[in-house]
């Protein structure tokens, strides 16, 4: 699957501190350079966070392509409400976005509501198999089909908001506008890159619902010079004061006081509960929202503002007056996954299941012949990866400073990080 997490290697110095960051072990430094296995990563940006030198960058869709459509809706993450000074209002925003050149404006903060009214409902009624784990995340999503694959009977069958918001409003723009669905064009304001890969390849959808996901931190340049404050602006608010809350972490679970609701954020955080779920430590929680970022979607690659400060202002807005939003959610078929979400390993050692085991267990052993220490300096995340990658063929043994120290001079000695492409071991 293609990923929105880019390296521009002009700029990686092949310093390793990605590959410390990365919380799936999604990236090997070789011949002074970072790679990121795509076949690992989840888009989380944990690594564009990390890295020094700006090397790596998460890549949205472009806006100009709005012209490629007759009509156009845009879809802001409540995230975007975050990210601005001294903001009351938030049709300053709606009113500035439609302002930008989009013809309508829905907001994915409102098919939030839904959803959490829905998951109320739901859970009075026992309709899903405790604990419950949000599906809000792609990033956590993709981290349960690699590594927790006993976990995802347990995801929520429920779509995430943006696609819910996507689909309500193409429905009733083609029915409004008598326009053709291709002439509509649904652009989301994404705070992540992990939501640009889920707009294009949905996890829980036979097919995209979203035509392009572009990037918040560009939107925010365009918005402030339009944004006005006034007291005669439209009511273009629908949103209520949940939805507006799930821009951060606990702001999903907050509705669900009746229930044992947890939140959790950061994907470090997040692998050690779901290592708690799966092992049954934890057989009272109803649902879990688990968000990848710190302190949830404020704290996205393409946010703007310290999220920190962002979750606050969101915070004021979900304690302020809101508009009353009518909420239909009998036809409930609209709200859920039409795919089913299946295991999807991040490494096969082989196609041939006994020559796998064999390939493990060769791994275990290696893994125990080296240091144990999960330096980096061999370019990958641990002993461990590096033990798996010497038995799949793409590393040496010899790779690990500590082991090689013993046979060579260490002076001579280059990890592998360091070398030049060609460079052979002295």
């Amino acid at each position: 699957m293609p990923i929105s997490v880019r390296l521009d290697k002009e700029k990686c110095k092949g310093c390793t501190r990605c590959v410390k960051q990365c919380p799936v072990e999604a990236i090997r430094v070789r011949f002074g350079h970072a790679k990121i296995l795509e076949n690992k990563c989840i888009d989380c940006g944990q690594c564009v966070r990390a890295c020094p030198q700006r090397a790596k960058k998460a890549v949205a869709d472009p806006l100009e392509r709005m012209d490629d459509f007759k009509h156009t809706i845009v879809l802001p993450a409540p995230a975007l409400y975050g990210q601005f000074h001294n903001l009351d209002n938030i049709n300053v925003v709606l009113q500035a976005l439609l302002d930008m050149g989009f013809d309508e404006v829905f907001e994915v903060a409102a098919a939030a509501d839904m959803i959490s009214d829905l998951t109320a409902r739901e859970l009075y009624e026992r309709a899903f198999e405790k604990p419950v784990i949000s599906s809000a995340c792609p990033a956590v999503v993709r981290l349960i089909r690699q590594r927790f694959p006993n976990l995802i009977p347990h995801i929520s069958r429920h779509i995430a908001p943006v696609e819910l918001a996507a689909k309500i409003a193409r429905e009733r723009a083609v029915l409004r506008t008598g326009l053709s669905d291709s002439d509509i064009g649904v652009f989301f304001v994404t705070p992540c890159p992990a939501k640009v890969t889920e707009a294009h390849n949905p996890i829980g959808l036979d097919e995209p619902v979203i035509n392009y996901a572009v990037s918040m931190a560009d939107v925010y340049k365009r918005l402030l010079p339009l944004m006005k404050k006034s007291d005669n602006l439209p009511e273009l608010r629908t949103s209520g004061l949940v939805g507006v809350g799930w821009a951060v972490a606990g702001g999903e679970s907050a509705p669900l006081k009746k229930y044992n609701a947890i939140a959790c954020d950061g994907l470090d955080n997040v692998i050690k509960l779901l290592d708690s779920i799966e092992d049954g430590q934890l057989p009272e929680v109803d649902y879990i929202e688990l968000s990848a970022c710190v302190p949830g979607c404020v704290g996205g690659c393409f946010t703007v503002e310290n999220p920190f400060a962002a979750r606050s202002r969101i915070v004021r807005f979900t304690g302020s007056e809101t508009a009353n939003t009518p909420v239909d959610i009998n036809d409930v078929h609209r709200f859920w996954r039409t795919k089913r979400i299946k295991h999807i390993p991040s490494t096969i050692l082989d196609e041939d299941f006994g020559k796998a085991i064999q390939k493990l267990k060769q791994i275990d052993m290696l893994t125990l012949k080296l240091p144990g220490l999960d330096c980096g300096s061999c370019g990958t995340p641990g002993c461990h990866a590096l033990a798996q990658d010497v038995i799949l063929g793409y590393a040496d043994e010899s790779d690990c400073i500590f082991n090689a120290r013993d046979s060579m001079d260490g002076t001579d000695y280059l990890p592998p990080p360091f070398r030049r492409q060609g460079t052979e071991n002295s």
